[in-house]
């Protein structure tokens, strides 16, 4: 007995998923597995001379029944890929686009994302946040060592796709740099981390108005041990600007970071950041649904995109870290 071809392909996509061959052309086996066990446990089924055929009330509550495995197949693999790629988002921002749909080009998008694999593959671009201690190598043809090396607090970090960038800032000879870099610029040697840690803000520009003592840090600076399973610290820490005038209006951006600036504003000026506050509603921001739709990429999507690049950044992280456990041997070289 055969099933009719539509609920056979059913039949033979349930029994696929719950692994009972490999094959999803054996329509015919599934339909008469299928069909055996709706025979021996359904007494309604009648011999005819033209062969057992199922009512159609039966076949309906086949359909129902694969159906409804099929959606709870679906919701359970899906629910598997959220919690699973939840943190790619955060470990690697860059490969999301842009969620300006003005600004959007799958296969540019899809392009850009094989080429990033393929520079992952060259050059370890290790996790890092806004807040971490970077040291970075670039390639100089006009220095005497033909690189050049900076150390830094990443103040910022942005862009999407090839045009990936971070922001490294120090202090130097009592003169604050910053440099920005792009991440997958090939002339880039090495990114190494020498303190891995989180800010509470995700914008650390207004270190500019900081004193020194913030973002100093020595060229020689020796890099933290740390378990590469660990959850990334958190830095409490709240930073207190120097007094006016500043490079930025920095009362009117709602910084956690830094501590309060009351004290220093005029009373014209609370009045008109209250009225600012009032005005673009950023008290409420975070129950703007649409504007957190506008600013960010659907979930689906975000893990369809993480899907299609996490093995092999998953075997790039793994060799990797393989190589830095390696121990080179030097042999020895005889005196004179």
């Amino acid at each position: 007995m055969r099933l009719p071809g539509l609920l056979r392909r059913e039949v033979a996509n349930v029994f696929y998923k719950r692994g009972l061959w490999t094959s999803v052309g054996n329509a015919n086996q599934a339909s008469s597995i299928e069909t055996k066990k709706v025979e021996e446990h359904d007494p309604k089924t009648t011999d005819a001379p033209g062969g057992n055929q199922l009512s159609k009330a039966e076949e309906q509550r086949a359909r129902l029944r694969l159906k409804a495995e099929q959606a709870e197949a679906h919701r359970n693999l899906q629910k598997y890929q959220e919690e699973t790629f939840s943190p790619y988002r955060f470990v690697y921002p860059e490969f999301l686009p842009d969620p300006n749909p003005e600004l959007r080009n799958r296969i540019r998008e899809k392009l850009e994302r094989i080429d990033m694999l393929k520079r992952r593959a060259n050059i370890d671009i290790p996790e890092f946040y806004v807040g971490s201690v970077l040291r970075i190598s670039v390639s100089d043809p006009h220095s005497p060592d033909k690189s050049n090396t900076f150390v830094g607090i990443c103040t910022e970090r942005g862009g999407t796709g090839l045009r990936a960038f971070f922001v490294l800032r120090n202090h130097v000879d009592g003169q604050g740099v910053e440099i920005l870099y792009e991440m997958y610029n090939p002339t880039i040697q090495s990114i190494s981390v020498l303190k891995l840690e989180k800010r509470l803000d995700e914008n650390l520009r207004y270190l500019r108005d900081a004193p020194p003592e913030y973002s100093t840090f020595p060229f020689d600076m020796a890099q933290e041990s740390r378990n590469a399973d660990a959850l990334v610290p958190i830095n409490p820490m709240k930073i207190k600007l120097k007094p006016k005038p500043w490079s930025c209006k920095w009362h009117l951006w709602e910084l956690k970071g830094i501590e309060d600036i009351s004290d220093q504003l005029e009373p014209w000026q609370l009045k008109k950041m209250e009225t600012f506050m009032n005005i673009n509603n950023t008290r409420h921001q975070h129950l703007d649904l649409m504007k957190i739709y506008r600013q960010t990429i659907p979930a689906d999507e975000q893990t369809e995109i993480f899907g299609e690049v996490h093995e092999q950044l998953t075997n790039l992280t793994k060799v990797l870290r393989s190589q830095k456990r390696k121990r080179t041997f030097v042999r020895p070289q005889k005196s004179a």
